[in-house]
């Protein structure tokens, strides 16, 4: 996980802070096996194929006003975070090409 990359983004989007900070303690104590796993905490969390073939997991932040865009790794219990985007970057889908 990309901690200086998320204290920026709360910087950058200070309305996502406390969101952002939350989420990075849940991660560093989750021992997530499956996004069944991942949607106990988040409900709103979904999987998403990209240009790659690979799959990121991308969470709704503040109300669906931003995305935090993670390559989730069960077996290895890894967080790597990817993006994090205002809805209107995320919705132009250019994301999906870069990952």
């Amino acid at each position: 996980m990309k901690e200086k990359y998320l204290r920026d983004a709360a910087v950058a989007y200070p309305k996502a802070a406390s969101y952002l900070t939350a989420w990075t303690r849940t991660v560093r104590l989750a021992s997530w096996r499956s996004l069944a796993d991942v949607r106990a905490s988040y409900p709103t969390a979904d999987m998403v194929r990209v240009a790659s073939g690979r799959s990121v997991t991308v969470f709704n932040v503040c109300g669906n006003a931003c995305r935090l865009i993670v390559a989730l790794h069960y077996g290895s219990q890894m967080a790597y975070t990817l993006r994090f985007l205002t809805h209107a970057e995320y919705s132009q889908d250019r994301w999906k090409d870069e990952l």
